[in-house]
């Protein structure tokens, strides 16, 4: 077999594994509560308000490992 395609193999099993991994971490742990009782907006409108930076806009997003920073719009889209 060409050692390309034993290559590109190697990284599909990879990447699966890494998915299903991370799916199944997910799955375990979106359940926990936390203490706080915050909101992942409200907790990401205190980080940014804790370390003095007020120029960036928190908007919730539904859908699962959604968030991210987008720093050509200055946006944290966080989860509903």
């Amino acid at each position: 077999m060409n050692p390309m395609y034993l290559a590109i193999l190697a990284a599909m099993g990879l990447s699966w594994f890494v998915q299903n991994r991370l799916r199944s971490k997910f799955k375990k742990y979106s359940g926990t509560p936390i203490s706080s009782n915050l909101t992942g907006r409200e907790i990401a409108e205190k980080m940014l308000s804790d370390n003095g930076i007020y120029d960036v806009k928190v908007i919730s997003v539904n859908g699962q490992l959604t968030d991210h920073y987008n720093p050509a719009k200055k946006t944290v889209k966080t989860e509903k």
